[in-house]
């Protein structure tokens, strides 16, 4: 899956056995270099085109990734619009040194910085998108209200986020990994309605699930929102 670092600062006692505030690639440090073939083995590489294209980046002038991990969905973001300017944030520096090494080797002109998703170094109104994979369900209750309210601070007006994630309306005929979806503690808050709500709270408007779809790792459900133009009625 990718990985869960994009925007969570630990604060509760689920995580442990990392002595991050993070939570590296596939759970480890030492594991991280497998990190790439996990993704390939789990389908994330096609879930991320499907997100690229939904996300209209031909009309982006500058995009961001929260929790862009070792790069893949940045750079494949790049490759097919390289008219965007793209943007990743991590907290976890030995991933984002194997992303900028793929981006460089690939000559691909992507910012790779650190950070959390809670607290971007960003002014106001800096993106036309945001992007946002596999990253959500890893987080605290509290920090992803706070990740998608920077997430609308950093988003011009009319700009919009996209967002893929297990899932929505998880039903137990998707399959054993559905089912173990919805006794997940992680994914549970992910279930249903919960991200629209959670969107509409932090200020989005006309926050939507866009497509679902059930792969052997569970339901992924693709989600897009909106940030108003002040004025508009639209």
């Amino acid at each position: 899956m990718n990985k869960a670092t994009g925007a969570v600062r630990r604060s509760s006692h689920r995580h442990r056995r990392t002595p991050h505030d993070y939570l590296p690639g596939c759970a480890h440090d030492r594991l991280l270099p497998l990190y790439d073939l996990v993704q390939r083995l789990f389908g994330v590489p096609e879930q991320h085109r499907t997100l690229v294209d939904f996300a209209g980046l031909n009309r982006s002038r500058r995009t961001l990734e929260i929790g862009c991990g070792t790069g893949n969905l940045a750079i494949l973001a790049k490759r097919l619009h390289p008219e965007t300017e793209m943007v990743g944030i991590d907290p976890d520096q030995l991933a984002l040194t194997r992303a900028r090494h793929k981006a460089s080797r690939g000559g691909i002109a992507i910012s790779f910085d650190h950070g959390y998703g809670q607290d971007l170094p960003y002014p106001d109104a800096t993106f036309d998108r945001v992007l946002s994979a596999f990253m959500f369900h890893h987080l605290e209750p509290d920090t992803k209200r706070a990740t998608l309210r920077e997430a609308l601070r950093v988003l011009t007006p009319g700009g919009s986020l996209h967002l893929v994630d297990f899932g929505g309306r998880v039903r137990a005929t998707d399959g054993l990994m559905a089912r173990l979806q919805r006794r997940s503690q992680r994914v549970r808050d992910n279930l249903g309605d919960a991200i629209p709500n959670l969107m509409r709270e932090a200020g989005f408007t006309d926050p939507a699930e866009l497509t679902s779809r059930v792969s052997w790792a569970g339901r992924i459900t693709f989600y897009e929102a909106v940030r108003g133009i002040p004025g508009s009625t639209g």
